[in-house]
Parts: structure tokens; sequence; C-alpha cells
């Protein structure tokens, strides 16, 4: 497969994840999307821990937000039923399908997008006050292309809240079981090495990347982002949960001044 391919693979494998019933890919439902309503909903960015409400700076009403690569009707249908004004982007046809059924399910206006987040995002210069951008870029290569376009599309002093793996995960041949045994170095790059790309075709699995913690964090400050906090999660399953922590969440303001 071409390197500049790889993401439709991604992308009609990740429909065929959701059609299968996939974690990130089941909508909320009616019952919390009305805790929302009444003030109490709350959002994930990674596997377990709920993302702390000051990080939005809320009230949300009015808040123009991106949820970038996170369709699946599990955060946007939240920021909406706070008031905020809602946009998500995917690159799956069946995560923004799920988008628009928890939309008209709860009559409430977004805009969907479908669109390639490895390109240039298709809007203006500072047009959020918000992007959500939740555990996705493990499905794209090149990182700081990213931290670059949601530096671009965000109000000065805009946030910047994003999910990352760690890329420990990747460094194991089998994370479900012990003895955990080491069998690829990192950076994992499919794309570099045709045994790992084959490997997910046979599986009919995403071709996944890991990136480093200069890419993750140092790439935000390199964009111009001012980070603020962050915390590390856990995976909801797979041995690794019971030894480290797998994920790093993020708060970044755009600063002004690069």
């Amino acid at each position: 497969m071409e390197k500049q391919n790889y993401t439709d693979f991604n992308a009609a494998v990740i429909d065929t994840w959701v059609k299968n019933g996939w974690e990130w890919g089941k909508p909320i439902s009616h019952e919390d999307f009305v805790k929302a309503q009444n003030g109490a909903g709350k959002v994930l960015l990674t596997p377990t821990k709920y993302v702390p409400e000051e990080w939005f700076v809320p009230p949300l009403v009015g808040k123009k937000v991106l949820g970038l690569a996170a369709g699946g009707g599990q955060q946007m249908p939240v920021f909406a039923a706070l008031g905020a004004d809602c946009t998500v982007l995917d690159y799956s046809d069946e995560q923004l399908a799920t988008e628009q059924f928890v939309a008209e399910r709860e009559a409430y206006a977004i805009t969907i997008v479908k669109a390639d987040m490895t390109k240039k995002l298709p809007f203006q210069n500072d047009a959020f006050d918000i992007i959500f951008h939740p555990v996705s870029n493990c499905y794209v290569a090149d990182v700081q292309h990213i931290w670059h376009e949601s530096y671009r599309v965000l109000k000065d002093k805009g946030i910047l809240i994003a999910g990352m793996s760690n890329g420990l995960c990747y460094l194991f041949d089998d994370i479900e079981k012990l003895p955990l045994v080491v069998v690829n170095a990192l950076p994992y790059n499919p794309l570099n090495d045709q045994t790992l790309a084959e490997k997910a075709y046979a599986n009919h699995d995403a071709l996944q990347f890991s990136h480093s913690l200069e890419e993750l964090i140092g790439g935000q400050l390199k964009a111009g982002f001012v980070l603020t906090d962050l915390y590390e999660d856990y995976d909801t399953s797979g041995i690794l949960r019971n030894y480290a922590p797998e994920y790093i969440a993020t708060r970044a303001i755009k600063s002004p001044v690069r």
C-alpha cells in the first residue's frame, strides 16, 4: 500500500470496528445526554479518567468547539448539551454517521465534516475556541502537522485538549498475556517496516504509530502552544494496565506570541 493511502485504509478498518461494536464508536444514551443538559456531563479523552471540568473554562454556551478525529457520538453530544457550537471532523464514515444519529435523536445542530487530519484542515484561521482531540493521532505518522494545524484554526488563547498514546504498548508482541515480550523497537512505524504493515493488512488492523514525548508534547510547544496541565491514564484492557499508564492527556493554550 502506498504511504499516501494508509489513512484511507485506516478509515475503512475503523468503519468495520464500529459496525462490530467498537467501544469508541458507541454513542451516549439519551439518558446521559439529558444528564449533560442538566450540568452533569462528563467526557473521556483517554480510556478511564474524565477530563477535569475546569479544563474547558465553563460555561461552554456559545463556545465554538472542534472535535478533531472525535467521531462516535460520545463527546460532542455532551458539548452540544452544554450549549457549545459544535463541529466534528473524522475520516470514518461510520463514526460520522453515529454523530449524525445522536444529533437527530436529540435534535441539536452540529457541523459534520469528513476530512483527513493528515491534510490541511478545512477551516479558516482562528475559527475555534476549543479543540478536543481524543486518542487518535496513533493512526497518523506525522503529529507535528496536527499541532500546527490546531494552532492555526484556534483563536488566540484558544484551548487544545489532546489525548495520546505514550507508545509503550507497541514494544510488545502481545499485551494480553504474561510474560510481556519486547519484540519491536520504537518508534513503531509500519510505513517503514514491511513486516509490520503486512501483519496489519493480514489482520485487517489499522496501521498505528508510536510517537515520542518530543513529538507529542515538545511538538505542541514547537507549534506555539503553552502547556498548562496534563495527566496520565491506564487502558481498560490488557496486562499493561496492571503495570504502567499508556496514555497522556494534555491541556495547552494558543499563545499569541510565538
